[in-house]
């Protein structure tokens, strides 16, 4: 994909891989580049940072609540018009096997798994209506091998491969 003229969305974008993905759409030419992050203050500056080159907005945003996903891909859509790259790639990490509360898998599970499935509910209509877009959704090798320690993780970074090809195929 050319990113040249593109809209972007990087969830996770305040720091590590989404830091890094945003400054790179930002060389390539991104029209426009949305930052979100649960750590508002961390997207505002990665967004600060970004703007000589290109539009931005940054966001808060956790992508294990499906409204404030849609609230994302509605607020986007507002101000550019429409979303061409939609990039999920928040996650965590957590320690751990089968005892690790039922509450941290879950939490887990929401924002590794759920979040791709979120963004893909809010985003494929105007993709597919438009006939173009893309999702890229960021997992781990502990996805297609495993985590040790953290059973949490492997599990939750398989799921969202599987998803991805799931998505792919259909």
């Amino acid at each position: 994909m050319q990113i040249k003229d593109k809209v972007v969305v990087v969830t996770g974008g305040a720091s590590g891989i989404g830091k890094s993905l945003c400054e790179r759409f930002a060389e390539e030419g991104a029209r426009a580049i949305v930052v979100a992050d649960i750590d508002q203050q961390g997207a505002e500056t990665v967004a600060e940072n970004l703007a000589a080159s290109t539009a931005t907005m940054s966001t808060r945003v956790d992508v294990g609540n499906e409204a404030q996903v849609n609230e994302l891909v509605n607020r986007t859509e507002k101000a550019f018009g429409q979303i061409d790259l939609f990039c999920s790639n928040a996650g965590i990490f957590t320690l751990g096997g089968e005892n690790v509360a039922t509450d941290e898998w879950q939490k887990i599970w929401d924002i590794n798994v759920m979040a791709h499935v979120f963004a893909a509910r809010a985003v494929l209509p105007a993709m597919l209506e438009r006939g173009e877009g893309y999702l890229l959704n960021t997992s781990s090798a502990a996805g297609l091998l495993s985590q040790v320690g953290s059973a949490p993780y492997a599990v939750t970074k398989h799921a969202a491969i599987g998803f991805a090809e799931w998505l792919s195929i259909t």
